[in-house]
């Protein structure tokens, strides 16, 4: 009798163990993620076909976007500004798809105690078609992570996150376009700086800059960049009040000018007037906009540089390509070095000692002037040919002593490089050290 009600009892466990099994695995969805799967949409739009947008704020002014003939977002009230694309971009994108995190209500009766019978802020948003949305976002939520919100015409209300309506709230200030030259960057093919001494203009080719003025010079190309970098990425600063900006005109107006920058690309040329105040603070002025904003102080430190700043120092161009070819004429000693695939080779077309050979090239590599003199190259004690971009550059440089030190002229360009004497001495023990490859294993 005991073994049966043992028996039994097994069977009531087994049961009831299978039907808690089979719950676990067919349990409802948890409510919130059955909420997060059917959040209600509150406008569903096409982005390209917004072409309008119309933001009235409590107590503020009104601000309206609109796209131009171009399609570009400009802002036409309450004054006409160029706006920030990435922005409007950012706002467009919220609008057109925006969820609500919860429906509060399907049919309100009173909007008054959620903020919408009068919003802190309306938002109409007009279609190509000039189909128009209007959107109402009004108090803060009881827990103040979401805002309440509808439409205009549609009874139900809803909340939204503050996410949404940060993206879509947005100032005069916040829309502006800050930037104080709007040129393409990679389409500038001039850059002049006046108000130097000397004034100076860099001219681009493809990738490359020269500089033109005073005269025609090897240019830095990575410290011409850092300058277009500056030039192209300063922006107003309109984080103060009236009060402020009209201090901002007060310096400039009294400031030291430090240069004035004309910038060209493919629209034109726009210009760009820094001046600088008792305290160190930098003051702009640009051509494209009316009034004078401060500025972030790279811009003025990367204009105060002069023109040895941006010259090119390296005596030759091959930079981190290996030449093909190299002849080292020093004194009554002659060194002649030819690359074929990995290896070096002599003059007389015997392998050379790796390690020996690049030592010779990154000592002409590492060549680098400490100043430009206007004179001083006597006669050569030196004389260096690179081969290099696969046999289509040809450098040739002469080599005079001067002093305790050495100054070098490269054939074809005007300009002298005064270099260290301790680079040339590197170089010669270089020179001194090359010696044949080994012979591989087993042989003598």
């Amino acid at each position: 009798m005991k073994i049966r009600g043992l028996l039994f009892a097994i069977i009531i466990l087994g049961g009831l163990l299978g039907a808690l099994y089979w719950s676990n695995r067919h349990k409802p969805a948890d409510k919130d993620e059955a909420a997060a799967s059917s959040s209600p949409k509150i406008l569903q739009l096409k982005e390209d076909g917004i072409s309008k947008i119309d933001l009235k704020k409590k107590g503020g002014n009104d601000i309206l976007l609109a796209k131009d003939s171009a399609g570009k977002w400009q802002m036409t009230a309450p004054e006409t500004y160029g706006v920030d694309q990435d922005t409007i971009n950012n706002m467009v994108s919220a609008l057109s798809a925006l969820d609500a995190e919860r429906t509060v209500e399907d049919k309100a009766s009173d909007l008054g105690q959620y903020g919408l019978s009068d919003p802190a802020l309306q938002v109409t948003v007009t279609e190509k078609d000039n189909k128009t949305h209007d959107l109402l976002l009004g108090d803060d939520t009881a827990a103040s992570g979401a805002v309440y919100a509808k439409l205009g015409g549609d009874a139900h209300v809803y909340t939204v996150s503050k996410y949404s309506k940060e993206s879509i709230d947005k100032g005069v200030n916040d829309l502006r376009d800050k930037r104080l030259l709007t040129v393409d960057s990679e389409k500038i093919s001039k850059v002049e700086l006046a108000g130097k001494k000397p004034d100076i203009e860099f001219g681009r080719n493809k990738d490359e800059w020269q500089i033109v003025k005073p005269k025609p010079m090897r240019a830095d190309t990575s410290s011409v960049d850092e300058l277009v970098n500056a030039l192209t990425d300063a922006k107003m600063d309109l984080g103060g009040s009236e009060d402020d900006l009209k201090k901002a005109a007060s310096a400039f107006a009294s400031g030291t000018p430090v240069a004035t920058a004309k910038v060209t690309d493919l629209s034109g040329t726009q210009e760009l007037q820094v001046r600088k105040s008792k305290d160190n603070t930098y003051y702009a002025k640009s051509s494209i906009i009316t009034g004078a904003y401060k500025v972030e102080n790279t811009l003025g430190q990367a204009l105060a540089k002069n023109l040895d700043d941006f010259r090119n120092k390296k005596l030759f161009d091959f930079e981190s390509d290996d030449p093909t070819k190299v002849e080292i004429h020093d004194g009554a000693k002659a060194y002649y070095l030819t690359k074929g695939g990995d290896d070096w080779f002599s003059g007389d077309g015997k392998k050379l000692d790796g390690t020996s050979a690049d030592a010779v090239v990154d000592g002409l590599r590492e060549l680098s002037a400490t100043k430009f003199p206007d004179s001083g190259f006597t006669t050569p004690v030196m004389q260096i040919t690179v081969t290099s971009n696969e046999n289509k550059r040809v450098e040739k440089v002469a080599i005079a002593k001067a002093a305790t030190d050495y100054i070098a002229k490269r054939d074809g360009d005007a300009s002298l490089y005064e270099l260290d004497a301790k680079s040339i001495d590197d170089l010669q023990k270089a020179e001194a050290g090359l010696k044949p490859a080994a012979p591989p294993p087993g042989k003598k």
